[in-house]
């Protein structure tokens, strides 16, 4: 796995150098303490599996780092690591393609298992992010808690996969490409997925996935179902 860690403080750097080889025994560091810094690893042979980028760079918006990123390493999986926790600053991040947010003020089992979990293909929101689900997604009167659990297989396991790949913040292109799909194919597929949430965009699926439980590992309830 290649990973690159990019914040200008050297301390928090060595920091994560120290804490990750626990999500792969193969882990490679490339490093960057400043936004121009880590695009020139995207002109790289070998691409960067994994950016944890810190939201405060020198001399650029978080989110304007957020978005080069997302457009210089199309395949690479975007965590924001930041002291921030406004709620609005974090929606806008995942809207524009961040896997997960992970506050610096995190333990380190809290930033392990986030880190985890967007390996695994989930999404990782800090608590103080999970705002009311969308109406059409809470349970009705009188639902039993937990009866969404069901939520994925309402789905077919194509428009499944499509979604839990919009969710990471892929975008349509790349997810076509990674499915050999169209992209026209993968806009029917979120459509159909966005009304089974009940949601109207991305952001909304994401919060929606994370509060009803939602995740890559659900897939596996297919069985060998046809892809549709």
């Amino acid at each position: 796995m290649r990973i690159l860690l990019v914040d200008d403080h050297d301390l928090f750097r060595e920091g994560l150098k120290y804490l990750l080889p626990v999500l792969d025994d193969k882990v490679q560091y490339f490093e960057a303490g400043s936004l121009d810094a880590a695009l020139d690893f995207a002109d790289h042979d070998a691409p960067i599996d994994l950016i944890l980028l810190d939201y405060y760079l020198p001399g650029v918006n978080g989110l304007e780092a957020l978005i080069k990123c997302r457009e210089r390493f199309e395949s690479a999986t975007l965590v924001v690591l930041s002291g921030e926790e406004d709620a609005r600053i974090i929606r806008n991040l995942v809207e524009h393609g961040a896997a997960g947010f992970i506050p610096k003020s995190s333990s380190r089992e809290e930033l392990i298992s986030a880190l985890k979990l967007v390996l695994a293909g989930g999404t990782y929101l800090p608590r103080i992010a999970l705002g009311p689900l969308p109406v059409a997604s809470r349970p009705e009167a009188g639902q039993a808690p937990g009866s969404q659990s069901d939520m994925p297989m309402r789905l077919s396991r194509r428009q499944f996969e499509v979604l839990m790949k919009a969710v990471q913040g892929k975008s349509n292109k790349v997810i076509a490409k990674e499915l050999e799909i169209s992209d026209h194919t993968v806009k029917a597929h979120l459509s159909v997925a966005f009304r089974t949430l009940g949601v109207q965009n991305r952001t909304e699926a994401v919060y929606a996935a994370a509060k009803l439980g939602i995740q890559p590992g659900h897939l596996a309830q297919y069985g060998e179902a046809l892809l549709s």
